[in-house]
């Protein structure tokens, strides 16, 4: 029998579709409407779905961003025979971005009994969404957003690719929130530094996904809703990735560092009062 549902499945991948590339933790938001259905955080099905319908969001990302990907792919290729094309940003960049998700991957694969584990808990979700809300407020303060995406270097994007290792080992700082605050520290503009996020949460995201596909299926989920809760996130996912960009082109991160407090104090009460079991 499934560990969850269809319906189930298409709830989850409706909230994985909307929080995955907005800066409020889709890992924190998963694992909180998880808890109010009842089903166990914790459990390796459960982890293993969340991780797979990631899938979905991902494979938005590409599509939406098929002409940049299908360029800087391009010069990657080229690069690799031709001299000349090396000196050239997208072939550098694609580079990048490989280098950029060693760490995470090295820290993932170390610290696996630690993530499905203690760190898995909604405490510590409710604290990395408050926390990562001061740091996300800091960077949007103090960070001067004078440089764009043809700007960033071999150390932005270490540096901001090392930053999804917080939201690796603290569910609810967010993946996107971390890279995305790392960015604007580094005084990218609001629009690289979100599309600079996307970039680097291809690889990272994807990988995780299939590397818990197998585990997920023996663990007890069904193939039909890994299935329904990917395509129903992919969907989502799209609407959320082209709203986003639109957003921070004209505002600041202040509505979700807000949100984000608002739900790490909620979601505080409700383990305080026994309503949602960590």
């Amino acid at each position: 029998m499934s560990a969850i549902s269809i319906g189930q499945a298409v709830l989850l991948g409706a909230v994985e579709g909307v929080t995955e590339f907005l800066p409020v933790s889709s890992t924190g938001h998963l694992k909180i409407v998880e808890g109010l259905m009842g089903i166990p955080v914790d459990d390796d099905a459960v982890i293993g779905f969340s991780a797979v319908i990631q899938v979905g969001a991902i494979a938005a990302v590409l599509v939406y961003f098929r002409k940049d990907i299908a360029r800087i792919v391009s010069a990657w290729l080229r690069g690799l025979t031709d001299r000349e094309q090396r000196y050239h940003h997208d072939y550098k960049f694609a580079w990048w971005v490989i280098l950029a998700t060693i760490p995470i991957v090295l820290v993932g694969l170390a610290a696996k009994p630690l993530i499905k584990g203690p760190l898995a808990s909604l405490w510590v979700v409710a604290g990395s969404l408050i926390v990562g809300s001061g740091v996300m407020w800091v960077a949007d303060r103090t960070g001067r957003h004078k440089r764009g995406e043809d700007d960033t270097s071999f150390k932005d994007a270490m540096l901001v690719g090392g930053s999804q290792i917080l939201a690796l080992l603290f569910p609810g700082f967010s993946r996107s929130g971390a890279t995305m605050s790392t960015a604007l520290m580094l005084d990218l503009d609001r629009v690289a530094a979100t599309r600079l996020s996307f970039f680097l949460g291809i690889p990272a995201l994807t990988g995780a996904g299939l590397y818990e596909l197998k585990d997920a299926l023996g663990a007890g989920t069904g193939a039909a809703p890994l299935v329904v809760g990917t395509l129903v996130s992919f969907v989502v996912a799209y609407a959320s990735v082209a709203w986003l960009l639109k957003f921070v082109a004209k505002h600041s991160f202040n509505a979700f560092v807000i949100y984000r407090i608002a739900v790490g104090l909620l979601l505080f009460g409700l383990l305080g009062t026994g309503v949602l079991q960590s």
